[in-house]
């Protein structure tokens, strides 16, 4: 058995949610030229084709930036800029479309290949690309006219929706085409985000050539809010347009009702499998709303809750309890959920005559401790308790003396438990009592 198995056991076990929950599902992928030109592009193609195997619809749009670059370098080539945004000549247009042709067949290329030994091996995909995007010319801005460059008119979603249902990969570059035959060179990012837009689609994700959205202070931001994410565009001109593009038109997808918008790192081999499979990810997480919150159990959390507190009751930590326990008692229970697994939760049992409550059963997953999420979940049920009149908590526990002592618990005793709960208390186990005023 190789040293790794257990790790790869335990991360494949944890990726079957994602699997199931992804089937069927549809993504808008962005991805420039910065990460064509890479030498992990090979292996982010067998990542969109492993996708495209389990069963995600996939629709790449490419960027083409860099090969544009060299392209107008090679023929000397002057083409200006303004405000970031190319001003498309004739000349330009030119390379514009050598570099987005060439690309498409490279990319193609990729997804075809079929060789012995190799990722595809046995793959049979189909790629998709065609005049599926209407553009009109951006005009003239503060006096500049930007000629060929175009913005997005709109988005052929039938036809796109027909070839995702036939299991073809849809590819679209960064061109539009106007009803008269102009074409126009177009932001990838605006032509991922415009397409998510108008399908719905269940996720959009942009490659950027950033580890995703950092703070002040260089820390990658997991997770945030649009209106999180709208703060720190606004306040924050020092972002690079590498992360601020695509960042702008993931929170305008989210607004529209896409689900979910994702900034990984395209230098990262694997960020894409990383993120979608695993609960933290390797990047930024934009969603409308907080994809993890602390809320009243269900009955459908009864199972969740047991694998949770499994460990604990093995170690003596927490008192057993069986799943009929838990079904009839689920209503006292708050969990905290992330992503749709539960990684905490505690129970609130009132004794309302005499205006005191237990808490019991607090546990927070082994993976996401010491992150404040048992002392935010603490918090969660003391507010449970004032709104029912609660005046104290008492907790019973023989290993968190002193974290419940920092939130402010002291030291009681027996007697100070309600008379039901002292004909309870297990002499055995000798725990100790804590009592909290609200």
């Amino acid at each position: 058995m190789q040293p790794d198995t257990p790790s790869f056991i335990h991360w494949f076990r944890n990726s079957a949610p994602y699997i199931n929950a992804f089937r069927d599902a549809t993504f808008v992928i962005s991805f420039g030229g910065d990460a064509i030109e890479g030498p992990g592009f090979p292996h982010l193609v067998h990542d969109f084709a492993l996708l495209n195997s389990l069963g995600i619809r996939l629709i790449l749009v490419y960027g083409a930036r860099r090969r544009i670059e060299r392209i107008l370098n090679e023929r000397h080539i002057v083409s200006r800029c303004h405000r970031g945004l190319r001003i498309t000549d004739h000349a330009a247009l030119e390379c514009v479309k050598q570099a987005v042709g060439t690309l498409r067949l490279e990319i193609e290329a990729l997804l075809s290949m079929g060789l012995a030994n190799s990722p595809m091996a046995g793959a049979a995909i189909r790629i998709t690309s065609g005049n599926f995007v209407t553009a009109q010319p951006l005009g003239i801005r503060n006096g500049v006219d930007y000629q060929h460059t175009g913005v997005v008119r709109r988005i052929d979603a039938a036809a796109i929706e027909q070839h995702l249902d036939d299991g073809s990969i849809v590819l679209l570059p960064p061109l539009g085409y106007s009803p008269t035959g102009e074409i126009f060179n177009l932001s990838a990012e605006q032509v991922a985000c415009s397409v998510s837009k108008a399908l719905t689609t269940d996720k959009l994700i942009y490659l950027v050539e950033a580890v995703g959205l950092q703070d002040e202070n260089g820390e990658l931001i997991r997770e945030l809010t649009v209106v999180e994410a709208q703060r720190q565009l606004d306040s924050r001109s020092n972002l690079p347009a590498t992360v601020s593009e695509p960042l702008r038109n993931a929170i305008d997808a989210c607004r529209a009702g896409v689900q979910r918008a994702h900034l990984l790192d395209s230098r990262l081999d694997g960020s894409l499998l990383q993120e979608l499979f695993s609960r933290d990810g390797s990047g930024t997480l934009l969603t409308l709303e907080r994809f993890e919150g602390i809320r009243p159990a269900l009955i459908d959390d009864v199972g969740g809750i047991l694998e949770l507190i499994a460990p604990l009751e093995e170690a003596g930590i927490l008192v057993h309890r069986s799943r009929e326990w838990l079904e009839t008692e689920i209503d006292h229970f708050s969990v905290v959920e992330r992503d749709g697994a539960i990684i905490g939760c505690a129970a609130l049992h009132p004794f309302e005559d005499e205006k005191i409550a237990e808490v019991a059963g607090l546990a927070v997953h082994p993976d996401y401790r010491g992150q404040q999420r048992g002392g935010r979940l603490l918090e969660y049920v003391e507010q449970k308790a004032r709104k029912l009149g609660i005046e104290r908590l008492f907790v019973l526990t023989t290993h968190s003396p002193h974290w419940f002592r920092e939130r402010g618990f002291r030291p009681a005793t027996i007697g100070e438990l309600p008379v039901a709960r002292q004909a309870l208390y297990n002499y055995q186990r000798n725990s100790r009592v804590f009592i909290k005023s609200l």
